[in-house]
């Protein structure tokens, strides 16, 4: 199987790292050979973040080439932006639609790219969604991830008990029950979704 490749930004404190350490562990679970990485510089600042998982049969490198990237989880619209060019043209993408304005546009060095991201998401195969309200809905605004996850994993070759348990695994025991339901509320979001 050559390997899946998935990219995920957001912002710094919006849960990239442990998203990434969740989707991994599924992968791991599943058996899949994997690699990835997450580049987490200006977190405490609000700069933008970014990681990549690669799993299939063997995974040498958890880079994306340039038009490699079968699948996206934006969760900040912007910066799902930034990684447009790692995608190929049949990529899937999961983008929440709330906006958390990076530095350069807090700072006005930079203005908020609105047309641009409504054009990728009419080009792209994509849920946009509002997760946080959808996670809200669930018991917690902070399950926004786990929810967009579970939107993805419809296309994901992984089994819902091996996402259940990695969830399991690595979230605290005290957000198990909110992180299911969100999970699950992400995969009936999808049925739709073609």
């Amino acid at each position: 199987m050559k390997p899946i490749n998935l990219i995920i930004a957001g912002i710094g404190g919006q849960g990239l790292v442990m998203t990434t350490q969740f989707i991994c562990q599924a992968a791991f679970l599943e058996g899949y050979d994997l690699k990835s990485n997450d580049v987490i510089g200006l977190a405490q600042r609000g700069g933008r973040v970014w990681g990549s998982v690669r799993f299939g049969e063997k995974v040498d490198s958890p880079n994306i080439p340039p038009g490699e990237g079968d699948y996206l989880l934006g969760i900040e619209p912007m910066e799902a932006l930034r990684w447009r060019h790692t995608l190929k043209a049949s990529a899937k993408l999961v983008v929440n639609n709330r906006q958390v304005a990076p530095t350069d546009v807090q700072q006005e060095k930079e203005p908020y790219p609105e047309d641009a991201v409504e054009d990728m998401v009419k080009t792209f195969n994509t849920l946009h969604l509002d997760a946080v309200a959808e996670a809200m809905r669930c018991g917690n605004g902070k399950a926004a991830n786990t929810l967009m996850v579970g939107c993805l994993a419809k296309w994901l070759p992984i089994s819902r008990e091996n996402w259940i348990q990695a969830l399991k695994d690595t979230y605290p025991e005290k957000l198990h029950e909110v992180n299911v339901k969100a999970f699950e509320k992400g995969l009936e979001l999808a049925k739709e979704w073609t």
